[in-house]
């Protein structure tokens, strides 16, 4: 199914048959994704009493409780409100869902110790193009990103000064496909962070950060018009379902 999207000053054409799913879904065991030293999430019957939520134990539906941190256990988008004092939610400050986003892939660059995502890569990969989202794909890219722990693992990140760059360039949605944007053990400055949303100046309060997200090898480089949806938590982070479309056509 065809659908003409008019996006400011663009009308793009859009196949909503052929939606590319760049999400990692959340399992209650141990081989979901992690991060940050918390335990796997768990996906369990309700008990109470001599009641078990689940109709092969003999109850009329299936009826779950289901235990997880947003920001270890999978997809998540966040905003301002996870390294603020004053309280905001995801489900308040993200108001549209649509936008002119570009894919690209990043080898890290090894930086003493550490392997980082550098200005100069994302230079290249963006060069003069206007994009309002950035998704980033870092090599190598392989499928036991979807189960990987990364506690205690020192994955690669960005530093300030390539966020800067992408706030400069008007980039207002930053999704990864790491834990985070930061340095795992930074003794919590947060550099990333607090340069995206400029906390330290006007903060970008529209601004989101999406990360663990996974963009499979069969999604080319390029531009795409992602739709970026949260579940509706009161919260500063929310689980998300990031999904893809082709642009058919591209008219100004």
């Amino acid at each position: 199914m065809l659908a003409t999207v008019q996006h400011k000053t663009k009308t793009v054409k859009i196949d909503l048959s052929k939606p590319l799913d760049i999400s990692m879904a959340l399992q209650g065991n141990a081989s979901n994704v992690n991060a940050w030293y918390v335990k796997h999430p768990t996906i369990e019957p309700h008990t109470e009493s001599d009641f078990i939520g689940k109709v092969s134990e003999g109850s009329s539906t299936n009826f779950n409780d289901i235990t997880f941190n947003p920001h270890a256990h999978g997809t998540h988008t966040e905003c301002l409100g996870h390294i603020t004092e004053e309280f905001y939610s995801i489900n308040e400050q993200l108001k549209q869902f649509f936008f002119l986003a570009e894919v690209v892939t990043v080898a890290p660059e090894a930086l003493g110790k550490d392997f980082i995502i550098s200005k100069k890569q994302l230079q290249y990969a963006l060069g003069n193009k206007k994009r309002e989202a950035i998704i980033i794909r870092t090599l190598p890219n392989l499928s036991d990103k979807k189960i990987k722990q990364y506690s205690n693992t020192n994955p690669p990140y960005l530093t300030e000064e390539a966020i800067l760059f992408l706030v400069d360039k008007g980039i207002e949605h930053l999704l990864i496909d790491l834990p985070s944007v930061d340095k795992e053990k930074d003794n919590g400055a947060l550099v990333a962070h607090k340069a995206f949303w400029n906390i330290n100046g006007e903060p970008r309060k529209q601004a989101t950060i999406t990360e663990f997200i996974f963009v499979d090898n069969s999604i080319e480089d390029g531009t795409y018009m992602l739709d970026l949806q949260v579940a509706p938590f009161h919260n500063d982070a929310s689980p998300s379902k990031p999904v893809l479309y082709k642009i058919i056509t591209n008219e100004k």
